[in-house]
């Protein structure tokens, strides 16, 4: 075997795109997070949250490689590279980036043939979902990513939202990589009178009725007609392969349906 052998993925993505290539003989250890696919609770040791990591027990485990995400986990990166360890830190924030996550982490475990098909795969079904929605209305769709300040969606939720037939209402922000400059006002989301809202409050459930009962949200056309969907977070919210497969039928779910669930 080529490639990494001891792979300790501290960010969920990762670990189910190792599964899905077959790859799950090199993961070590994985965030505590991973839910996808269900065995991997059962199988790997988990080695922390993701904005904080047990570095004393990732060092226990000798790996060879350590996958991180984002500027969230640089302290947790520079931590392991201080102690030798080497990271990959991956950076997508948009479906076209989730892609090329697959790939590029195909060609890390030599595998570059697998995530190449994986990747296809997942174009294609894109592909089908867009055209098939591109023949019906498009609601207005607005996700809400957190409740208190209120925050929208980033790239890649922008972007399935849009593929699976709805229009963003703050596809302007779908670029801003920190969910600090996707903060909006609820004057915005009145203003914006989306047809739809979708909501997925990372770490804890939705309660339809409070964003229903905000002041001059019965105004919204989405709250007068209840549909006000949760679309649960490892579903949406981790940009991998959960969110081009369940994440994308959870929102066309929400998109064709008529009242909330």
């Amino acid at each position: 075997m080529s490639g990494p052998e001891r792979i300790v993925c501290l960010t969920e993505e990762t670990v189910e795109t190792l599964y899905l290539l077959g790859q799950e003989h090199r993961i070590a250890g994985v965030t505590g997070y991973a839910v996808r696919p269900a065995r991997v609770r059962r199988e790997k040791p988990r080695v922390g949250a993701f904005t904080s990591a047990d570095i004393p027990k990732i060092l226990a485990l000798a790996p060879d490689l350590v996958l991180t995400f984002s500027d969230l986990q640089a302290d947790i990166a520079r931590a392991l590279i201080a102690e030798g360890v080497e990271v990959h830190a991956f950076n997508q924030r948009d479906v076209a980036g989730i892609l090329r996550m697959i790939r590029t982490l195909g060609r890390i475990v030599d595998c570059a043939g697998a995530a190449e098909a994986l990747a296809v795969s997942f174009e294609e079904r894109l592909a089908a979902v867009a055209a098939e929605a591109g023949t019906g209305p498009r609601p207005r769709v607005y996700f809400e990513e957190w409740d208190d300040p209120i925050i929208t969606g980033i790239g890649w939720v922008s972007d399935l939202i849009e593929i699976a037939g709805g229009t963003d209402c703050f596809a302007h922000l779908r670029g801003c990589t920190a969910a600090k400059d996707r903060i909006i006002p609820p004057e915005a989301v009145i203003e914006a009178a989306p047809d739809v809202i979708l909501a997925s409050w990372c770490g804890k459930k939705v309660r339809p009725e409070r964003i229903a009962a905000r002041p001059g949200w019965e105004t919204i056309p989405a709250v007068a007609q209840g549909r006000i969907h949760e679309i649960k977070s490892p579903l949406i919210l981790q940009p991998g392969p959960a969110a081009l497969s369940d994440g994308l039928d959870a929102i066309c779910a929400a998109l064709t349906a008529r009242t909330a669930d």
